[in-house]
């Protein structure tokens, strides 16, 4: 390689890493640094990360890097390595949703290194092409700038993509749903960018949109009526009539009744339910103690019990107290004297036991007592 063609490699270099200080860091080309490495080191992660994505009609950064036309099986292998693939995709986005973001993240990760370009419609073209809208333009431009997917935003996106606006931004390809997109007298609007092989599907999110949304907040205008009413909003302000303002006032009061109501209900059902795991823990309690103290009684009081063992261990020292002690067998005997004889017995004696029934028969005994005592005389 002679000296010209090593310095056109050289200033091929040097373009094309001029081309990705602009993407990266929005930086116009009179301070591309003297030293790039020390520069891309200090600089660390993207601004986009850590701040708004900035306005494609305010950045100062003109890719200055040759715009080869690439294939999708190029871009998808991580080519070209000296600036990012530039994706393009567009929309109204009132009333930014998830179902918007994920859009907007299935573009941006169609390509390993890849730059989000989102173009939102204006006001005029959105009203004349599609229908009112609930978010004014400055406020759905905001709305993008936000979103952690996107890189630039592009204002005032046309409603068809020329030639020219492909060739002004740079772009590579366009991301958006598969769907044909039938408006300003086109059955498809893409129709063209498909058939030139820059046209990139991504799949739409089911079950949110915006105008969904719209359907919920119009079927329960009541609803949110009365919320703003609640919240200090004039009926002024929700373009509400003298009458339905009373009404929908009214209908706050009772709701509050209802919810004092409701709460009352819920402390006594509260207070009910306390009262019975109460009851019903004193209740176990008391089965429980009376189940020992029973136990306890029976073991005390029982036919096996110990009071009556203890009371015939009692009974039986009491008998050997009272019953005399018998001699011992071995023991002498004392011999009785001869001239000791037995008391006498008296007969004559009145029983005491059987005391006279009548006064006859006191004197009778009184009398037979006398001839008995004339006998032994």
């Amino acid at each position: 390689m002679n000296e010209k063609e090593k310095g056109k490699v050289e200033e091929t270099v040097k373009s094309r890493l001029m081309a990705v200080h602009c993407v990266l860091f929005e930086a116009p080309l009179s301070e591309w640094p003297k030293n790039p490495e020390s520069f891309l080191s200090s600089k660390g992660a993207r601004k986009t990360l850590t701040a708004p994505a900035p306005f494609a009609d305010e950045t100062s950064c003109q890719c200055q890097a040759p715009h080869e036309k690439l294939t999708i099986a190029q871009a998808r292998l991580g080519t070209p390595v000296d600036r990012p693939v530039r994706v393009y995709a567009d929309g109204i986005f009132d009333l930014f949703h998830s179902g918007h973001a994920r859009a907007l993240m299935q573009a941006k990760t169609l390509f390993p290194n890849s730059y989000l370009l989102v173009g939102v419609c204006s006001d005029d073209l959105t009203h004349k092409f599609k229908g009112f809208t609930v978010m004014n333009e400055a406020e759905r431009y905001e709305a993008l700038r936000h979103c952690r997917y996107v890189d630039e935003v592009i204002r005032d996106a046309p409603w068809t993509l020329t030639p020219e606006f492909l060739e002004k931004h740079k772009i590579d390809f366009v991301a958006h749903d598969d769907i044909p997109y039938s408006s300003a007298g086109s059955d498809d609007v893409y129709k063209h960018i498909k058939e030139a092989g820059m046209f990139v599907p991504t799949q739409r999110t089911e079950g949110i949109s915006t105008s969904d949304i719209i359907t919920r907040i119009v079927r329960d205008y009541d609803v949110y009526a009365r919320r703003n009413l609640q919240r200090g909003y004039t009926a002024k302000e929700l373009n509400v009539s003298f009458i339905n303002e009373k009404k929908y006032r009214f209908q706050n009061q009772v709701d509050k009744m209802k919810e004092k109501v409701k709460n009352v209900e819920e402390r006594s059902k509260e207070f009910v339910n306390r009262v019975e795991e109460k009851s019903h823990d004193l209740i176990q309690k008391w089965e429980e103690k009376s189940r020992e103290f029973i136990g306890n009684f029976l073991e005390l009081f029982g036919p096996d019990g110990a009071w009556k063992q203890m009371f015939q261990e009692r009974s039986s020292r009491m008998l050997q107290a009272l019953s005399p002690k018998q001699s011992p067998v071995s023991s002498p005997t004392r011999s009785r004297s001869p001239s000791r004889s037995p008391s006498p017995t008296f007969s004559w004696l009145p029983n005491k036991t059987s005391p006279p029934s009548s006064p006859k028969a006191a004197s009778a005994s009184i009398s037979s007592m006398s001839e008995g005592d004339e006998d032994e005389k």
